[in-house]
């Protein structure tokens, strides 16, 4: 089995790596790639492997790009640190994703559905016309209804500096203000709002991008001190400062 994988956390990349020569030895790894750029060179000018993992953030973009630059069939598993609506969307449709950090047994079960698919013929780019298609008619929640004394009023995402979950979801505005948000779970949250706009920092916090003051770095990662509520401080991990920067600043 030629298995490329594209990553471009050196440590989880190896990490990878080490877990599928421990499950199967006969898994030739035959490239491991940090960029899209560096993505859309080696598949153009080498054979198409058997298998891809496939990192959804990368530093200079996302992999789901490399689509438009390479006719790539084989099968696909993707990696992440984080649950978004698309990938929601790849496994419904029988293509599976690991999230970070990686399981040995989640692999296991990958490495399984990939060989059913195998037997089968799966037709991957049918499933990607189908999710491009999703994406693309995809619309995000515009405003929430809030309570505001004893009525509801209509309060759009564009004032909204983040959400907190604090045993109950509270909204917090650019203006100060506070609400409760009437969603149950912040993964609701996190599928109705544009992940251009939003960001799930942590369990505790989905926060917008104007409401970044300041970012400073620890030995754990991140601390973000946002602008609403004041002097609040967020954590970032530190496998996700990369995909956090990226998303903060991405390179065009």
């Amino acid at each position: 089995m030629k298995v490329v994988i594209l990553e471009d956390e050196a440590l989880v990349a190896k990490d990878l790596q080490k877990t599928l020569f421990e499950i199967d030895t006969a898994i030739d790894i035959v490239a491991i790639l940090q960029s899209l750029a560096q993505a859309i060179k080696w598949f153009k000018n080498n054979q198409t492997p058997d298998l891809v993992f496939l990192d959804i953030q990368l530093s200079d973009g996302v992999s789901l790009d490399l689509f438009k630059s390479v006719p790539l069939t084989c099968p696909i598993i993707f990696t992440t640190a984080y649950s978004e609506y698309a990938i929601r969307a790849f496994k419904l449709n029988s293509i599976d994703y690991l999230l970070k950090p990686i399981e040995k047994s989640e692999l296991l079960q990958a490495l399984d559905k990939f060989k059913k698919w195998k037997i089968h013929h799966i037709d991957l780019q049918s499933v990607l016309k189908e999710l491009t298609e999703v994406e693309i008619q995809k619309k995000y929640k515009e405003r929430f209804l809030v309570q505001f004394k004893n009525a509801l009023v209509p309060l759009s995402v564009r004032e909204i500096a983040c959400f907190q979950k604090n045993e109950l979801i509270f909204i917090h505005t650019f203006e100060g203000k506070k609400f409760v948000c009437d969603a149950d779970t912040m993964d609701e949250l996190e599928e109705l709002l544009n992940p251009a706009e939003f960001y799930r920092a942590n369990r505790q916090f989905l926060i917008h991008l104007d409401n970044i003051h300041i970012l400073k770095a620890t030995h754990k990662g991140l601390t973000v001190l946002l602008k609403s509520p004041a002097q609040q401080e967020v954590e970032i991990s530190r496998e996700k400062v990369t995909q956090f920067k990226n998303w903060l600043a991405p390179t065009p």
